[in-house]
Protein backbone atom coordinates (compact mmCIF):
# COMPACT_ATOMS: atom_id res chain seq x y z
CA UNK A 1 0.00 0.00 0.00
CA UNK A 2 1.12 3.54 -0.93
CA UNK A 3 -1.11 7.02 -0.16
CA UNK A 4 -0.84 8.48 -3.12
CA UNK A 5 -1.73 12.45 -2.98
CA UNK A 6 -1.14 15.34 -5.85
CA UNK A 7 1.24 18.24 -5.69
CA UNK A 8 0.49 21.32 -7.29
CA UNK A 9 2.22 24.47 -8.21
CA UNK A 10 -0.73 26.64 -8.40
CA UNK A 11 0.69 28.72 -11.33
CA UNK A 12 -1.76 31.30 -12.87
CA UNK A 13 -1.33 33.64 -15.98
CA UNK A 14 -3.62 35.58 -17.85
CA UNK A 15 -2.93 33.48 -20.91
CA UNK A 16 -6.64 32.68 -22.51
CA UNK A 17 -5.34 28.90 -22.89
CA UNK A 18 -5.38 29.13 -19.06
CA UNK A 19 -8.17 27.75 -16.91
CA UNK A 20 -6.20 29.30 -13.78
CA UNK A 21 -5.64 33.01 -14.57
CA UNK A 22 -5.81 34.58 -11.55
CA UNK A 23 -4.43 34.26 -8.12
CA UNK A 24 -8.57 33.84 -6.99
CA UNK A 25 -8.56 31.35 -9.53
CA UNK A 26 -5.18 29.25 -8.02
CA UNK A 27 -6.91 29.41 -4.41
CA UNK A 28 -10.17 28.06 -5.60
CA UNK A 29 -9.46 25.47 -7.51
CA UNK A 30 -7.05 24.92 -5.29
CA UNK A 31 -9.48 24.08 -2.60
CA UNK A 32 -11.55 22.59 -5.04
CA UNK A 33 -9.18 20.10 -6.37
CA UNK A 34 -8.65 18.89 -2.81
CA UNK A 35 -12.32 18.37 -2.07
CA UNK A 36 -12.57 16.19 -5.47
CA UNK A 37 -9.22 14.17 -4.54
CA UNK A 38 -11.02 13.18 -1.01
CA UNK A 39 -13.88 12.21 -2.89
CA UNK A 40 -12.20 9.72 -5.76
CA UNK A 41 -10.03 8.42 -2.86
CA UNK A 42 -6.81 10.31 -3.01
CA UNK A 43 -4.46 10.42 -0.23
CA UNK A 44 -2.72 13.71 0.00
CA UNK A 45 -2.99 17.27 -1.18
CA UNK A 46 -0.13 18.93 -1.16
CA UNK A 47 1.09 22.29 -2.63
CA UNK A 48 4.49 23.88 -3.65
CA UNK A 49 5.12 27.64 -1.96
CA UNK A 50 7.17 29.99 -4.32
CA UNK A 51 7.64 33.84 -3.31
CA UNK A 52 7.51 36.71 -6.01
CA UNK A 53 5.61 34.79 -8.33
CA UNK A 54 2.18 33.69 -9.79
CA UNK A 55 1.68 30.92 -7.46
CA UNK A 56 0.70 29.76 -4.51
CA UNK A 57 2.89 31.82 -2.02
CA UNK A 58 1.27 31.93 1.14
CA UNK A 59 0.30 28.42 2.13
CA UNK A 60 -1.15 28.69 5.90
CA UNK A 61 -4.77 30.05 4.76
CA UNK A 62 -5.05 27.47 1.68
CA UNK A 63 -4.09 24.39 4.23
CA UNK A 64 -6.77 25.76 6.75
CA UNK A 65 -9.49 26.40 4.38
CA UNK A 66 -9.00 22.94 2.46
CA UNK A 67 -8.65 21.83 6.28
CA UNK A 68 -12.14 23.04 6.74
CA UNK A 69 -13.71 21.94 3.46
CA UNK A 70 -12.38 17.98 4.02
CA UNK A 71 -12.54 15.23 6.14
CA UNK A 72 -9.92 13.09 5.41
CA UNK A 73 -7.06 13.39 3.43
CA UNK A 74 -3.40 15.15 4.15
CA UNK A 75 -2.78 18.39 3.55
CA UNK A 76 0.29 19.44 3.24
CA UNK A 77 3.06 21.43 1.80
CA UNK A 78 6.17 20.24 -0.64
CA UNK A 79 7.73 22.70 0.28
CA UNK A 80 8.31 25.86 2.71
CA UNK A 81 10.90 27.45 1.87
CA UNK A 82 12.70 28.46 5.17
CA UNK A 83 14.66 30.89 4.44
CA UNK A 84 11.12 33.60 4.02
CA UNK A 85 10.26 32.26 7.47
CA UNK A 86 9.73 33.34 10.90
CA UNK A 87 9.70 30.34 13.03
CA UNK A 88 7.15 31.27 15.99
CA UNK A 89 5.23 33.28 13.48
CA UNK A 90 4.68 29.99 11.25
CA UNK A 91 4.61 27.48 14.52
CA UNK A 92 1.55 29.99 15.61
CA UNK A 93 -0.43 29.67 11.97
CA UNK A 94 0.59 25.94 11.49
CA UNK A 95 -0.57 25.11 14.94
CA UNK A 96 -4.09 27.11 13.36
CA UNK A 97 -4.29 25.26 10.35
CA UNK A 98 -3.34 22.09 12.21
CA UNK A 99 -5.80 22.34 14.51
CA UNK A 100 -8.83 23.45 11.81
CA UNK A 101 -8.01 20.29 9.51
CA UNK A 102 -8.45 17.93 12.90
CA UNK A 103 -4.52 17.19 12.80
CA UNK A 104 -3.88 16.30 9.05
CA UNK A 105 -1.30 19.09 8.46
CA UNK A 106 2.24 17.03 6.78
CA UNK A 107 4.70 20.40 6.40
CA UNK A 108 7.09 19.77 3.91
CA UNK A 109 9.99 22.75 4.44
CA UNK A 110 13.37 23.07 3.39
CA UNK A 111 16.21 25.53 2.32
CA UNK A 112 14.60 26.28 -1.01
CA UNK A 113 15.47 26.74 -4.68
CA UNK A 114 16.59 29.46 -6.81
CA UNK A 115 13.94 32.36 -6.34
CA UNK A 116 12.50 34.74 -8.73
CA UNK A 117 14.24 37.51 -7.67
CA UNK A 118 17.89 37.56 -6.22
CA UNK A 119 17.98 36.96 -2.00
CA UNK A 120 14.43 37.60 -1.84
CA UNK A 121 14.44 36.75 1.40
CA UNK A 122 15.91 40.14 2.40
CA UNK A 123 12.72 42.11 1.15
CA UNK A 124 11.04 39.69 3.96
CA UNK A 125 13.48 41.29 6.79
CA UNK A 126 15.86 38.28 6.98
CA UNK A 127 19.75 39.37 7.03
CA UNK A 128 22.69 36.58 6.94
CA UNK A 129 23.88 36.10 10.49
CA UNK A 130 27.73 36.66 9.88
CA UNK A 131 29.45 33.36 8.75
CA UNK A 132 26.32 31.89 7.62
CA UNK A 133 25.16 31.18 3.87
CA UNK A 134 21.57 32.22 3.10
CA UNK A 135 21.21 27.60 3.20
CA UNK A 136 22.55 27.86 6.71
CA UNK A 137 19.82 30.07 7.96
CA UNK A 138 17.11 28.11 6.08
CA UNK A 139 18.22 24.77 8.38
CA UNK A 140 18.62 27.60 11.56
CA UNK A 141 15.13 28.74 10.90
CA UNK A 142 13.70 25.34 10.62
CA UNK A 143 15.81 24.55 14.45
CA UNK A 144 13.87 26.96 15.75
CA UNK A 145 10.69 25.92 14.25
CA UNK A 146 11.01 22.01 15.32
CA UNK A 147 12.09 23.13 18.90
CA UNK A 148 9.07 25.28 19.22
CA UNK A 149 6.82 22.64 18.35
CA UNK A 150 7.52 20.79 20.77
CA UNK A 151 5.37 22.55 22.72
CA UNK A 152 8.10 23.74 25.95
CA UNK A 153 7.34 26.80 27.61
CA UNK A 154 10.21 29.21 27.18
CA UNK A 155 8.44 33.08 27.23
CA UNK A 156 8.52 34.95 30.32
CA UNK A 157 5.01 35.84 31.49
CA UNK A 158 4.47 40.00 31.83
CA UNK A 159 3.60 39.80 35.89
CA UNK A 160 0.33 41.99 34.89
CA UNK A 161 -1.15 40.31 32.03
CA UNK A 162 -4.13 41.74 30.39
CA UNK A 163 -5.79 37.77 30.72
CA UNK A 164 -4.45 35.27 33.35
CA UNK A 165 -1.48 32.98 32.55
CA UNK A 166 -1.12 29.57 32.98
CA UNK A 167 1.82 29.14 35.47
CA UNK A 168 5.51 28.84 34.34
CA UNK A 169 7.29 29.85 30.93
CA UNK A 170 4.50 30.37 28.17
CA UNK A 171 4.67 28.82 24.75
CA UNK A 172 3.46 29.78 21.21
CA UNK A 173 -0.21 29.17 21.00
CA UNK A 174 -1.98 27.21 19.39
CA UNK A 175 -0.23 24.63 20.37
CA UNK A 176 -1.25 21.26 18.29
CA UNK A 177 -0.42 17.81 19.92
CA UNK A 178 1.14 16.01 17.23
CA UNK A 179 2.37 18.53 14.63
CA UNK A 180 6.02 17.55 15.01
CA UNK A 181 5.99 14.54 14.04
CA UNK A 182 4.35 15.51 10.86
CA UNK A 183 7.30 17.52 9.40
CA UNK A 184 9.49 16.95 6.36
CA UNK A 185 12.21 17.88 4.76
CA UNK A 186 12.92 18.34 1.48
CA UNK A 187 16.31 16.79 0.42
CA UNK A 188 18.19 17.91 -2.50
CA UNK A 189 21.34 15.65 -1.24
CA UNK A 190 22.45 12.63 0.24
CA UNK A 191 23.93 14.90 2.99
CA UNK A 192 20.58 17.22 3.68
CA UNK A 193 18.41 13.64 3.55
CA UNK A 194 20.76 12.88 6.70
CA UNK A 195 20.52 15.87 8.32
CA UNK A 196 16.73 15.55 8.57
CA UNK A 197 16.59 12.31 9.36
CA UNK A 198 19.04 13.01 12.44
CA UNK A 199 16.27 16.01 13.74
CA UNK A 200 13.70 13.36 13.34
CA UNK A 201 12.19 14.98 9.85
CA UNK A 202 10.35 12.64 7.18
CA UNK A 203 11.42 12.95 3.73
CA UNK A 204 10.53 14.45 0.82
CA UNK A 205 12.72 13.87 -2.33
CA UNK A 206 11.08 15.46 -5.04
CA UNK A 207 11.57 15.51 -9.59
CA UNK A 208 15.26 16.41 -9.23
CA UNK A 209 18.28 16.28 -7.08
CA UNK A 210 22.15 17.27 -6.96
CA UNK A 211 23.79 14.99 -9.15
CA UNK A 212 26.03 12.61 -7.06
CA UNK A 213 26.72 9.72 -9.23
CA UNK A 214 26.53 8.65 -12.94
CA UNK A 215 23.21 6.54 -12.14
CA UNK A 216 19.51 7.57 -13.11
CA UNK A 217 18.05 9.57 -11.39
CA UNK A 218 15.86 7.12 -10.07
CA UNK A 219 18.66 5.07 -8.70
CA UNK A 220 20.06 7.99 -7.17
CA UNK A 221 17.20 9.07 -5.68
CA UNK A 222 16.57 5.30 -3.99
CA UNK A 223 20.38 5.59 -2.63
CA UNK A 224 19.26 8.97 -1.17
CA UNK A 225 16.20 7.19 0.68
CA UNK A 226 18.25 4.67 2.15
CA UNK A 227 20.85 6.92 3.44
CA UNK A 228 18.29 8.76 5.24
CA UNK A 229 16.60 5.38 6.41
CA UNK A 230 20.34 4.79 8.13
CA UNK A 231 20.67 8.04 9.63
CA UNK A 232 17.27 7.55 11.67
CA UNK A 233 18.06 4.11 12.70
CA UNK A 234 21.55 5.59 13.89
CA UNK A 235 19.78 8.48 15.53
CA UNK A 236 17.84 6.30 18.06
CA UNK A 237 14.10 7.55 17.13
CA UNK A 238 11.07 5.73 18.32
CA UNK A 239 8.54 6.10 14.88
CA UNK A 240 8.55 4.97 11.59
CA UNK A 241 9.96 7.52 9.83
CA UNK A 242 7.94 8.62 6.06
CA UNK A 243 9.34 9.14 2.29
CA UNK A 244 7.91 10.85 -0.20
CA UNK A 245 8.86 10.94 -3.90
CA UNK A 246 7.42 13.24 -6.67
CA UNK A 247 6.45 12.37 -10.27
CA UNK A 248 4.95 13.00 -13.61
CA UNK A 249 2.96 10.68 -14.57
CA UNK A 250 -0.47 10.51 -16.91
CA UNK A 251 -2.15 7.62 -17.58
CA UNK A 252 -2.85 8.25 -21.36
CA UNK A 253 -6.95 7.26 -21.53
CA UNK A 254 -8.44 9.34 -23.60
CA UNK A 255 -8.21 11.58 -26.59
CA UNK A 256 -7.08 14.63 -23.98
CA UNK A 257 -4.60 12.90 -22.23
CA UNK A 258 -3.11 11.86 -25.72
CA UNK A 259 -3.11 15.72 -26.81
CA UNK A 260 -2.05 16.78 -24.06
CA UNK A 261 1.12 14.16 -23.35
CA UNK A 262 1.47 11.69 -25.69
CA UNK A 263 4.46 13.68 -27.11
CA UNK A 264 6.15 12.88 -23.60
CA UNK A 265 6.02 9.30 -23.33
CA UNK A 266 10.15 9.10 -24.62
CA UNK A 267 10.88 11.34 -21.89
CA UNK A 268 14.47 10.34 -19.62
CA UNK A 269 16.36 12.19 -17.12
CA UNK A 270 17.68 15.28 -18.05
CA UNK A 271 20.93 17.36 -16.33
CA UNK A 272 20.75 20.96 -15.50
CA UNK A 273 22.13 23.67 -13.01
CA UNK A 274 20.93 24.71 -9.73
CA UNK A 275 21.76 28.49 -8.90
CA UNK A 276 25.23 29.44 -10.94
CA UNK A 277 26.98 25.96 -10.45
CA UNK A 278 25.60 23.13 -9.06
CA UNK A 279 24.68 20.22 -11.19
CA UNK A 280 21.48 18.57 -10.68
CA UNK A 281 19.66 15.68 -12.12
CA UNK A 282 16.10 16.22 -13.27
CA UNK A 283 13.66 13.25 -13.60
CA UNK A 284 11.93 11.93 -16.89
CA UNK A 285 8.02 12.13 -16.67
CA UNK A 286 5.93 9.26 -17.44
CA UNK A 287 3.21 9.28 -19.92
CA UNK A 288 1.81 6.26 -21.61
CA UNK A 289 -1.60 3.59 -22.04
CA UNK A 290 -1.97 2.28 -18.58
CA UNK A 291 -0.12 -1.16 -19.29
CA UNK A 292 2.87 0.64 -20.41
CA UNK A 293 3.18 2.74 -17.25
CA UNK A 294 2.98 0.06 -14.92
CA UNK A 295 5.78 -1.58 -16.53
CA UNK A 296 7.74 0.96 -16.61
CA UNK A 297 6.89 2.37 -13.05
CA UNK A 298 7.97 -1.16 -11.56
CA UNK A 299 11.24 -0.38 -12.66
CA UNK A 300 11.76 3.28 -10.68
CA UNK A 301 13.37 2.23 -7.49
CA UNK A 302 12.89 5.17 -5.64
CA UNK A 303 8.85 5.08 -6.02
CA UNK A 304 9.24 1.19 -4.46
CA UNK A 305 11.48 2.75 -1.61
CA UNK A 306 8.60 5.42 -0.81
CA UNK A 307 5.57 5.11 1.18
CA UNK A 308 3.75 7.82 -0.54
CA UNK A 309 3.33 9.16 -3.94
CA UNK A 310 3.12 12.71 -4.97
CA UNK A 311 1.59 13.29 -8.20
CA UNK A 312 2.55 16.89 -9.57
CA UNK A 313 -0.84 17.99 -11.86
CA UNK A 314 -1.22 20.63 -14.34
CA UNK A 315 -2.86 23.09 -12.55
CA UNK A 316 -3.54 25.20 -15.73
CA UNK A 317 -5.53 22.78 -17.27
CA UNK A 318 -8.59 23.34 -14.55
CA UNK A 319 -9.89 21.00 -11.93
CA UNK A 320 -11.89 18.45 -14.07
CA UNK A 321 -8.91 17.38 -15.81
CA UNK A 322 -6.52 16.98 -12.50
CA UNK A 323 -9.41 15.59 -10.89
CA UNK A 324 -9.24 12.87 -14.04
CA UNK A 325 -5.83 12.37 -14.13
CA UNK A 326 -5.45 11.66 -10.59
CA UNK A 327 -8.49 9.36 -11.26
CA UNK A 328 -6.99 7.45 -14.13
CA UNK A 329 -3.49 6.82 -11.82
CA UNK A 330 -6.38 5.57 -8.90
CA UNK A 331 -8.29 3.29 -10.96
CA UNK A 332 -5.86 1.65 -13.86
CA UNK A 333 -2.39 2.30 -12.37
CA UNK A 334 -1.83 1.78 -8.48
CA UNK A 335 -4.10 -1.34 -8.31
CA UNK A 336 -1.80 -3.45 -10.28
CA UNK A 337 1.04 -2.22 -8.81
CA UNK A 338 -0.30 -2.66 -5.52
CA UNK A 339 -0.21 0.51 -4.11
CA UNK A 340 -4.00 -0.03 -3.36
Amino acid sequence: MKKIGFLSFGHWTPSPHSRTRTASDAFLQSIELAVAAEELGADGAYFRVHHFARQLGSPFPLLAAVGARTRRIEIGTAVIDMRYENPLYMAEDAGAADIISGGRLQLGISRGSPEQVIDGWRYFGFALPEGMTDADMARRHAEVFLEVLRGKGFAQPNPQPMFPNPPGLLRVEPYSEGLRERIWWGAGSNATAVWGAKLGMNLQSSTLKVVESDRPFHVQQAEQIRAFRAAWTAAGHKREPRVSVSRSIFALVDDSDRAYFGRDTDSEDTIGFLGDNTRAIFGRSYAAEPDVLVDELKKDEAIAEADTLLLTVPNQLGVDYNAHVIEAILKHVAPVLGWR
